[in-house]
């Protein structure tokens, strides 16, 4: 493998990021790879209100919450103290739970993708995943996931939203895979099934 990597999860809410996003920092340490594990939004001041707005304790525009978004990952990636570029330049291996792909499809959905896509172009232009993971799970099987293991229920988690993230994700793929590396497994699978999936795509990266 490379000295050190760049990965980003993506999926609709309920998939199990979360969960995959542990196993393979296990697994890489086990590789001798040092891990900073992250995730979007940020704790930052811009990621902590897209969170209360998330949790209904604010309000905003889709259009608000896109930009806010922006800002957010812009710090995500140029934060001095922890930003992914500085661990990145510290040999960490990086990885985030949702970059820019969950702004092309949550965003995508309510307002035009390509403006989502423009809005984003210095954090990409900035750096790339050196592949981005995709789960994909139904929508059906999400909501029952959430309403299982959620005392309420966030902005955006709805079966019919979720339905059409899913489907802007698939258009977003289909219209960057020119640039981007993207593995999309079936979420579906026993967790432990799904992560050795991840850990050998992500052995090919040399």
């Amino acid at each position: 493998m490379q000295n050190n990597l760049f990965i980003a999860f993506e999926g609709i809410d309920g998939c199990g990021k979360s969960t995959q996003v542990k196993l393979l920092a296990e697994n890489l340490i086990k590789e001798g790879h040092k891990i900073y594990s992250t995730c979007e939004p940020t704790t930052s001041p811009t990621g902590t209100l897209i969170r209360n707005i998330f949790k209904h304790q604010g309000e905003a525009d889709n259009r608000t919450i896109a930009a806010l978004f922006v800002a957010d990952r812009l710090d995500h990636l140029l934060n001095k103290t922890d930003g992914i570029i500085k661990k990145m330049e510290e040999g960490y291996t990086v990885i985030t739970d949702r970059y820019y792909f969950s702004s092309y499809a949550y965003h995508g959905a309510h307002m035009p993708q390509a403006w989502v896509i423009e809005a984003n172009a210095l954090c990409a232009g900035l750096l790339r995943p050196d592949i981005n993971i995709y789960i994909d799970l139904l929508p059906e099987i999400s909501m029952a996931r959430l309403n299982k293991g959620r005392d309420f229920i966030e902005l955006y988690e709805s079966a019919e939203n979720l339905k059409n993230v899913r489907d802007k994700y698939f258009e977003a793929f289909e219209l960057l895979k020119p640039q981007e590396n993207i593995f999309i497994t079936d979420g579906n699978r026993p967790a432990e099934i799904i992560a050795i999936d991840f850990y050998n795509e992500i052995s090919k990266l040399t």
